[in-house]
């Protein structure tokens, strides 16, 4: 959809049927110059008429159709607006038949789904589902001294939910995602009623602000253990016997360097756990630290040649019960070397 901000024209330039025409004029190559520097069409335009000055009547010559009644806000920053009183006439065409057809679709057609990809996915979770997701992040420590209208639990839901739905986690990303929610979700989640927007229900999502704090002060230890029971809850309860449990690390965009290193489990695909490693440091401590925490019992380990630790083996072995598969590169010589000489002493004990 495309807004059209004005079309005035002076009363000592009247014309019979001028507004009409130039507007038929305009709109015959709004798609086609849209598609030039967009890259897709145009399917409807709108625009608003201050009844208090104008009637749209060039509009309504123009086959316009006359939607309602705006209810009088205006946007005064960037997650909020502000009532003024002036109801503004809604006006919109269809620029092709069959357009709100297309719009009210789920999937845009192949021409259009440029357009699709820039914009945030929607929430697949039920209203019901969100209320159960919200259960297990009651117990998480809320910094903040002074009650706020966005329970946290309810902040963390909706990331959990936008990480699922593959949305880049800024806090303008997240914040988009929570305003495209449905009211029934954004009730589930207790999101505040908008009371001024009646005599339809309306709630208010969180801004950028509200995600820049959760992203900056929330212990991440306790939202790891909230979310590994969610997925028990989704999931049942993990068995390690007989699994195979493998470490990654990745640095964050935009972290000035900040690793995370990841367990997984390759037999489920579930996630087992992360660690932020420190400032200045390798992959090393980090795995160490997050192996504590891991249910290793019966389960093999793999990693890459990084983790060929002595510790690190200690660790999986006689604290977690586990074993290892590990590999081993010529940049360990001393290792590489027993290796070989171990694999030469015991060739002969084993049938071919």
């Amino acid at each position: 959809m495309a807004n059209n901000s004005r079309v005035l024209i002076l009363k000592k330039f009247h014309v019979p049927n001028l507004a009409s025409r130039l507007m038929k004029r305009c709109l015959q190559r709004l798609s086609q110059d849209w598609a030039g520097v967009y890259g897709h069409e145009v399917l409807i335009a709108e625009t608003f008429v201050d009844p208090q000055h104008f009637l749209g009547t060039c509009y309504k010559a123009s086959g316009w159709t006359l939607l309602g009644q705006t209810q009088g806000y205006k946007r005064s920053r960037l997650d909020f607006y502000q009532a003024h009183d002036q109801a503004k006439s809604l006006w919109a065409l269809e620029l092709r038949p069959g357009a709100r057809t297309v719009l009210r679709g789920r999937h845009l057609p192949q021409a259009l789904q440029t357009v699709e990809q820039n914009h945030p996915p929607p929430c697949e979770e039920s209203p019901e589902e969100l209320r159960k997701m919200r259960g297990f992040f009651w117990g998480l420590t809320d910094w903040r001294t002074r009650k706020s209208e966005f329970p946290l639990s309810s902040l963390i839901a909706v990331s959990v939910c936008a990480l699922m739905c593959k949305v880049r986690l800024g806090q303008r990303d997240l914040a988009a995602f929570a305003a495209d929610l449905t009211v029934d979700q954004m009730e589930a989640l207790g999101f505040p009623r908008d009371w001024t927007r009646r005599p339809h229900r309306h709630y208010r999502p969180p801004g950028e602000s509200f995600f820049f704090r959760l992203l900056s002060n929330l212990k991440s230890d306790q939202l790891e253990k909230a979310l590994l029971a969610w997925q028990d809850h989704l999931l049942g309860k993990r068995d390690p016997a007989g699994d195979q449990v493998s470490v990654d690390g990745k640095e964050l965009l935009n972290s000035q360097g900040l690793q995370i290193v990841s367990a997984y489990s390759v037999r489920d695909g579930r996630w087992l756990g992360s660690e932020a490693g420190e400032k200045k440091s390798h992959e090393i401590p980090a795995v160490q630290h997050l192996l504590q925490r891991v249910d290793l019992e019966g389960s093999l380990f793999t990693a890459d040649a990084l983790h060929t630790q002595t510790k690190t083996a200690q660790i999986i072995v006689q604290d977690k019960g586990g074993d290892y598969l590990f590999t081993v590169k010529g940049n360990q010589k001393g290792v590489c070397e027993n290796v070989q000489q171990l694999y030469k002493g015991l060739s002969h004990a084993f049938s071919p």
